[in-house]
């Protein structure tokens, strides 16, 4: 093995492009044999802030090599440099550290995230000299049982970005390519009979970092298990399983290769099992191979085995055994689980089984709050079981192999994966593209064409590379070949696109020429089997759909989204446009959601504040802030209000109501309807829900994509009410599957049978013939009677204060003495940052002031009074603003309507975050019961989910406190909100103009406040409730990475009037 010194003029491994393995055994498939030790646990740490600094392995442990460093934040840098200069050693100061696990995540330098641009100089291969270099060493003992296995071999599982390793203080070898497994042979270095020592220095920077720039933490260390491995001299070194079909895709062919290592006459046997028949065998064959031979293959005939799909993910056990010739003392065995599908593209269709499938997924990066990407096992099987029960179907692993583990799951749960190269060097865009001065608000196609090209210079297109490229693509077709739910190869994610890609490309092929391959840099599809975008907008999707690699009419690849509907904060936005177009255009076959979960990491601050950091809270000087939180799931991984939305979306059977006939279509790419139940309720939605009528559907066993109609039940038909009726069919599993519960819904779907019988309301005379109070003063009006008074301000046209029973029900804004005000604001979210709200701030939406143009009081009758007012609510600096003309009705019966008409006036904006009124309640206010959408948030371009019905919630509980705070808690559809006190007193709010139904929403943090908070726990509450009462609001987008609302979706800035009442109400 050649020097690690680093000696002047001398590359170190972890600055060498041509270097990225010694000694590293051929990567091969992934199997853990019997004779396994698991080697996680505590081990001695010792961190240095350069490779030069790092202890020696040959050096006895208790003394260092180097005064204690200052340094406690990672870098790069060269490796060992001259240790024989060194004398008088001091003692070395180690600590202990949890393997698997991150460095920074305990205690030793800190996190840091970037997305695209590089954390260090680009000078490829050449890393930083400030390169944290930690070494970790333990002890271990050789089995005594192991002395007759003559191979002993060390796994890494995943080491962040690079390492050498040392047994007993010889020299094993060095890998780089952190999310790839490295083996080695120690059988030369061990003792059986004594104490060993392992000793691992591992790098955080090397020249493989350059290509490893996926979004996400920088964190280094030994992230994922060690295992120490024995295997007998003859042995199976590797295996490939393969499935094919018949033209019938009955039938099937079981072919396994071999490579072997044999010292002696051995018998191989394989003998296929059903799991689910009391392991019986089906299949068994034994066969001789020759002792000169080291590959052989053999195929087994199965006559109509179950097939493997993400629907009905059918496995059986395979078991491969080396025996003596002609005895049954075993050598080895492997157990393999087998899935029997056949993946092709088929008349430019990607196909499983031949039948064409539709990819309902989402991009997992390898994410723990609070171990980063040492992720434990059960961790990815609760974040698997939840993917499940929200219906998706497909896992494209973000932009690595995952833990293998992960794989063995996806093959029992049923998952279409996408597995990924360890790939990606998406800086190189910002080092071509800064100096260029290629500005951010032109067109990514645009920005693509101009600095792609050049940037694929550095390594993609570069031949100095090309040996490290096609090894990363071995280290994920070789280790994962046998998994039955990798259905696509991808060769890595934001490389651009170079000669090495077609090199990969070609490796991939000449492994496994059976499944398809992607890459999204590859634009005309050259070296991948299917079209693949980001982020399109739904328009530009289907033009792609129509045009793209289409030659006379015809195409022959299919087109997949690699990332759409990118996930931060409150979002994403039209998921349904997108899934409409899938449904609707054959070729679209559907694609990943970015992301699954926030990367958010749990920290506690000095000030004792918990919250979950992003880039920039760690002090980092180079980083990209919160787009790590672009997840479905928060970063505790529970769900965000997207992922339910997508559970929707994507489900499995929709349910149509048409000519008093209910419809029913199957969705499944494979499956009948006959394991689900269907169930039915009628109600009835007044100031209170009310059952009406509920039963059973015999839902008949229809075939994956077909439709089948039963005649609306007759009770249903004569249902009569004067409120809002609806009918819900809810479709649940009739059995408990591995991955959930019996009873579990997949679907369900809401119909209007008849509307509310509406008419305003009337004010009530009082009893006695009591009329309102009107007292005027310089400044105001009081209004009201014996029970109740409201105020309004003269100089603003303005409601003050509403007090009832002597209690405060509307209060003043400290600033603007107002309570009640038209509003066009919200807080921005995280999709609304890039482009709509500099838009909406240049137009000075977030500061409108109001100018009062006129204002006059009238009396209506005895019990009822109208103010009427004229304002301009406008911004400062500009020139336009909207004409406001309000009046308010107040009755004896304690109600206040507010008619609003608004026109705008001046060179106004195109669009508005919303419009509707501000209102501020007082906080004892602290209990809503609404009709609407519920239980969760809405918004127009994310309400699917949402269901019509009667609500309760506490005040607190209606906002959705999403990692970085921003706009939350909308709710849609809505006919009638409540708000009330612990002793019941409150106030009802409703729409009566034509358009009944509003949104609303209530909470006690202002938008400004929301704006400037961090985190969570940065809020701090008002002493006031504060309610937006809407006529439009605007829908959400994904405008952090994609398009952004849709025209659809918008809010025009346009005349538009409204009227809403509010009453006060006694809940008894």
């Amino acid at each position: 093995m050649a020097s690690t010194t680093g000696e002047v003029g001398e590359l170190p491994d972890y600055a060498n492009e041509q270097v990225f393995q010694r000694n590293r055994l051929p990567t091969r498939a992934y199997y853990l044999p019997q004779e396994t030790v698991l080697l996680s646990g505590t081990w001695d740490f010792h961190l240095a802030p350069t490779a030069q600094h790092a202890p020696s392995p040959d050096v006895p442990m208790e003394v260092d090599l180097t005064p204690e460093s200052p340094f406690s934040i990672a870098s790069d840098a060269t490796i060992q440099a001259s240790l024989d200069s060194i004398e008088a050693p001091s003692p070395i100061k180690w600590s202990k550290i949890d393997v698997p696990g991150h460095w920074q995540l305990q205690g030793h330098g800190a996190p840091q995230y970037t997305n695209v641009q590089y954390p260090f100089p680009v000078n490829p291969p050449h890393v930083p000299t400030e390169n944290l270099t930690g070494t970790y060493k333990r002890n271990f003992h050789i089995p005594s049982s192991w002395q007759t296995s003559a191979n002993l071999r060390l796994r890494f599982e995943g080491v962040d970005s690079a390492f050498h390793v040392w047994v007993n203080g010889t020299s094993v070898g060095y890998h780089q390519g952190s999310r790839n497994s490295s083996e080695f042979d120690v059988s030369n270095l061990v003792k059986f009979d004594f104490e060993n020592i392992l000793f691992v220095r591992v790098y955080q920077w090397c020249d493989g970092s350059y290509i490893e720039d996926q979004d996400q933490w920088w964190l280094s260390g030994i992230f994922r298990d060690v295992y120490l491995l024995a295997l007998p001299s003859s042995r199976i070194e590797d295996f490939f399983v393969q499935t094919r079909l018949d033209n019938e895709y009955r039938d099937a062919s079981l072919e396994v290769k071999l490579e072997l290592t044999l010292d002696s006459e051995v018998d191989v046997s394989l003998a296929l099992r059903d799991p689910k028949d009391g392991r019986r065998v089906i299949q068994h064959a034994v066969f001789s191979p020759s002792a000169a031979i080291s590959t052989f293959s053999h195929t087994l005939h199965v006559t109509s085995p179950r097939k493997w799909t993400a629907e009905s993910p059918e496995l059986y056990d395979l078991e491969i055994s080396l025996l003596p010739r002609g005895c049954r003392e075993v050598i080895q065995t492997i157990e393999q689980r087998v899935g029997f599908r056949q993946v092709e593209i088929k008349d430019g269709l990607l196909t499983v089984n031949g039948r064409p499938i539709l990819l309902q997924g989402v991009n997992r990066h390898d994410h723990h709050p609070r171990f980063g990407r040492a992720v434990p096992l059960s961790f990815i099987r609760e974040d698997l079981l939840l993917m499940k029960k929200h219906n998706i179907n497909a896992l494209r692993c973000s932009h690595y192999p995952p833990d293998p583990r992960m794989l063995d799951l996806c093959d029992e749960l049923g998952f279409w994966v996408m597995d990924e190269a360890d790939l990606e060097c998406h800086g190189f865009y910002d080092a071509v593209a800064r100096p260029l001065d290629i500005p951010e608000e032109m067109d990514y196609e645009e920005r693509k064409k101009l600095a792609f090209p050049q940037a694929a210079e550095y390594t993609s297109n570069n031949p100095a590379w090309k040996a490290q490229y096609v090894d990363r693509m071995a280290a994920v077709v070789n280790r994962d070949k046998n998994h039955a739910c990798v259905v696509i190869w991808s060769l890595g994610n934001e490389a651009f696109y170079g000669q090495n890609h077609k090199a990969m490309y070609e490796y991939a092929k000449s492994i496994d020429p059976t499944r398809p391959v992607h890459y999204e840099g590859d634009a005309k599809a050259i070296s991948a089997d299917m079209f693949s975008y980001m982020y399109p907008s739904v328009e530009r999707l289907i033009k792609l759909c129509e045009t793209e690699g289409i030659t006379n009419g015809k195409f022959d690849k299919p087109i997949i989204l690699c990332e759409y509907a990118h996930a931060m904060g409150n979002g994403p936005g039209n998921l349904q446009g997108y899934q409409d177009a899938f449904r609707n255009n054959p070729r679209l076959q559907g694609g990943f959601i970015w992301e699954w979960a926030n990367h958010g990491l749990w920290r506690s601050d000095k000030h004792g504040k918990s919250y979950y950091a992003y880039g920039g809270d760690f002090d980092e000087v180079v980083h990209d802030g919160t787009f790590v939180m672009d997840g479905l799931c928060f970063s505790d991984h529970t769900p965000t209000p997207g992922l339910t939305e997508f559970k929707k979306v994507i489900e499995p059977v929709k349910v149509a109501s048409k000519d008093r006939k209910l419809w029913f279509h199957n969705l499944y790419d494979f499956a009948n309807l006959d394991h689900l139940s269907a169930t039915y309720k009628v109600e009835s939605f007044g100031e209170k829900a009310t059952l009406l009528l509920s039963g059973t559907l015999e839902l008949p066993n229809i075939g994956p994509g077909e439709k089948h109609s039963l005649p609306m039940p007759e009770a249903i038909l004569k249902i009569s009410s004067t409120s809002e009726t609806w009918l819900t069919i809810s479709l649940r599993l009739k059995d408990a599957p591995i991955w959930s519960d019996q009873g579990h819904e997949v679907a369900w779907s809401q119909h209007q049978l008849s509307t509310a019988k509406r008419s305003k309301i009337v004010p009530r005379a009082l009893a006695g013939g009591e009329i309102l109070q009107v007292r005027t003063s310089r400044t105001g009006w009081t209004i009201g009677s014996a029970s109740f008074e409201m105020t309004f301000d003269r100089a603003r046209g303005q409601l003050q204060s509403w007090i009832s029973e002597a209690k405060p029900l509307m209060v003043p804004d400290v600033t603007t003495d107002s309570a009640l005000i038209p509003g066009f604001w919200r807080a921005p979210t995280d999709n609304d940052r890039p482009r709509d709200e500099p838009y909406w701030k240049r137009f000075g939406l977030d500061i409108m002031t109001s100018q009062l143009r006129s204002a006059q009081i009238n009396r209506i009758g005895p019990g009822e009074v109208e103010i009427q007012c004229t304002t301009f609510l406008s911004p400062p600096v500009l020139d336009w603003g909207w004409i406001a003309c309000i009046t308010y009705r107040i009755t004896a019966s304690e109600t206040l309507t507010i008619d609003v008409k608004l026109k705008p006036s001046g060179k106004n904006p195109e669009t508005v975050p919303r419009i509707g009124l501000d209102r501020r309640l007082n906080k004892t206010l602290a209990k809503a019961d609404y009709v609407g959408l519920g239980p969760g948030e809405s918004y127009p371009d994310k309400q699917t989910a949402q269901r019509m019905g009667v609500y309760t919630s506490r005040i607190t509980d209606l906002s959705t406190e999403y990692d970085v705070p921003q706009e939350s808690g909308n709710r849609m559809g809505a006919s009638k909100v409540f708000f009330s006190d612990d002793e019941g007193l409150g106030l009802t709010a409703t729409r009566l103009d034509d358009s009944a139904k509003f949104s609303w929403a209530a909470g006690y943090h202002t938008p400004q406040t929301l704006d400037k908070a961090k985190h969570p726990c940065d809020l701090v509450d008002e002493d006031v409730l504060l309610l937006r009462l809407d006529v439009a609001t605007a829908g959400v987008g994904s405008g952090a990475c994609g398009p952004g609302i849709a025209e659809e979706h918008q809010v025009k800035c346009r005349g538009t009037a409204f009227t809403f009442q509010m009453q006060k109400i006694r809940v008894r």
